[in-house]
């Protein structure tokens, strides 16, 4: 049994022996402030991989509307990636990738922390990406999508965290993180189906 379990059944015996001893009401608003304060785990800090991981969430739907501005206010001004290109270069390259397609559609799968230290980070994580009919059409006749793993390299300026360096590849499904699968069968069930 670890820890939370264990707490959670002597508050609950706490909160029973309450309840016969006490009147009912003074018991049963010690229950809900106990089912509340478990059930919100949002009144836990918000923590530096925490804002990571929403900053690469918010990439993901932002790639998704071609925004291309507000994903280069992301990345940090001498930022590099692993062929050399710049933030400029950086810029073409999605530039072109976008001009080219229709209904992008970005799914994280997961993530591994591979460092984390003061004001530096670094990041695994795996992506499946499509556009247009080839997410429908992925669906139907089984279909992998394009995935990618990525390495990022982050470092904090001042409030905020930037990139500054990336890399990437493409992977197939059976190079993908064993946490990734979950969330492929979920997105596209027909991939492991008869």
């Amino acid at each position: 049994m670890n820890r939370a379990a264990a707490l959670l059944a002597i508050m609950a015996m706490v909160a029973l022996s309450r309840l016969l001893k006490r009147s009912l009401r003074t018991s049963a608003l010690f229950l809900v402030f106990l089912a509340i304060s478990l059930l919100f785990p949002s009144c836990r800090q918000r923590t530096e991989e925490d804002a990571i991981l929403e900053m690469v969430d918010s990439l993901t739907r932002l790639a998704e509307k071609k925004d291309l501005e507000a994903i280069m206010a992301h990345f940090a001004e001498d930022f590099s990636d692993f062929e050399g290109r710049d933030k400029t270069g950086l810029r073409l390259l999605l530039s072109s990738y976008f001009s080219g397609r229709t209904g992008i559609v970005v799914h994280r799968l997961s993530h591994r922390v591979v460092e984390f230290s003061a004001g530096q980070a670094s990041l695994d994580t795996e992506l499946a990406l499509s556009s247009g009919g080839a997410e429908v059409l992925r669906r139907l006749v089984r279909i992998s999508p394009d995935i990618y793993r990525l390495r990022v390299d982050f470092t904090r300026i001042g409030e905020e965290w930037l990139i500054g360096y990336a890399e990437w590849s493409s992977i197939g499904l059976t190079e993908v993180f064993p946490e990734s699968l979950p969330e492929l069968k979920k997105i596209f069930p027909n991939i492991w189906s008869r």
